[in-house]
């Protein structure tokens, strides 16, 4: 099992950002990155860590997707992907990823990846590739109707603003701050963020704007769905929070991961995160969320099943 993230864990002190432009995102030079080992084999050393010390669900999904296209062709594209994440990976080791070349079929070929640590599989996936093909039959949802990007507050400067309510208590203060000390590679905008920090029953949907820090560019198209696999992990199944506040997270993994290529797109530009819960129950929660790009077409589906066990918060209990 991978842990998701939850958009509130911090891997520690926060290192300088490079600025934005023509620098390489840190996304493909050093999270995506990894070493050919042999034939289909490959091992992944750079780990971005949240403060549960355990591996980002999001970053294994990335890697294995970019060792899976290293084993088909260049014109093929991938259009789906499905996980599952079986043990909790280690952060101080390497992740191995091994490939089996399950299909080569004239339009489509399947990829079968095993990320193993120990010994022993942490994670599998299997990933299907098409050859472009043009087809009249057309259609998709439409995009919410929100503010533009350039219009609202990054994450980081939403937490500044609330650490600057002179009534907000010390153990939520205390809480801001260790998000704030958060070194993610993503840029996020939420669309409709509270004035003020505030914990009351939300519904299990947000809408965040998204996009991959620094330069990736004109690229192979595999390149941004690999990119953009890692930001869709990212504060997705904490989504099915939202109407629960009243709950203390014990422990929040994902179990497995699906996603659906549509169209073209960058992921190093600005992209509308649709996120939605519509069922938790038995300790699990399902969300599932739509990627959009700012002119309106839907370039990624994803959903995501997870365990999430909590605990009535200590003040509460008491009413």
């Amino acid at each position: 099992m991978a842990e998701d993230d939850g958009g509130c864990q911090a891997p520690g002190p926060r290192r300088k950002r490079p600025p934005s432009g023509d620098l390489r995102s840190v996304l493909i030079t050093s999270v995506l990155n990894l070493e050919r080992l042999d034939v289909n084999l490959f091992r992944g050393r750079h780990h971005w860590v949240p403060a549960t010390q355990r591996l980002f669900g999001g970053q294994i999904v990335g890697q294995a997707l970019v060792a899976a296209a290293h084993a088909v062709r260049p014109e093929m594209q991938v259009h789906s992907l499905h996980c599952y994440f079986v043990r909790a990976g280690d952060p101080k080791v390497p992740v191995l990823y091994k490939v089996d070349e399950t299909r080569t079929g004239k339009s489509f070929s399947v990829r079968s990846i095993n990320a193993i640590q120990y010994g022993k599989p942490i994670f599998t996936c299997q990933a299907s590739f098409q050859l472009s093909q043009e087809s009249p039959v057309q259609h998709q949802f439409t995009m919410p109707a929100v503010p533009p990007p350039e219009e609202l507050l990054t994450q980081e400067e939403v937490i500044e603003k609330f650490l600057q309510d002179p009534d907000l208590a010390e153990k939520y203060r205390k809480h801001l701050h260790k998000i704030q000390a958060e070194d993610v590679p993503i840029e996020i905008k939420p669309v409709n963020p509270p004035d003020k920090f505030q914990l009351k029953a939300q519904k299990p949907k947000q809408l965040l704007w998204v996009r991959a820090r620094g330069h990736i560019g004109e690229t192979d198209m595999k390149v941004h769905c690999c990119v953009a696999a890692y930001i869709s992990d990212y504060a997705f199944l904490g989504t099915a929070l939202l109407p629960h506040w009243q709950y203390r997270t014990r422990f929040m993994v994902s179990l497995d991961h699906s996603m659906w290529f549509h169209a073209p797109f960058r992921s190093d530009h600005w992209m509308l995160y649709e996120c939605e819960s519509p069922w938790a129950g038995g300790s699990r929660a399902l969300v599932q969320g739509r990627l959009w790009r700012r002119d309106g077409v839907l370039a990624v589906t994803c959903v995501q099943e997870g365990v999430i066990r909590v605990e009535q918060m200590p003040s509460l209990s008491k009413l």
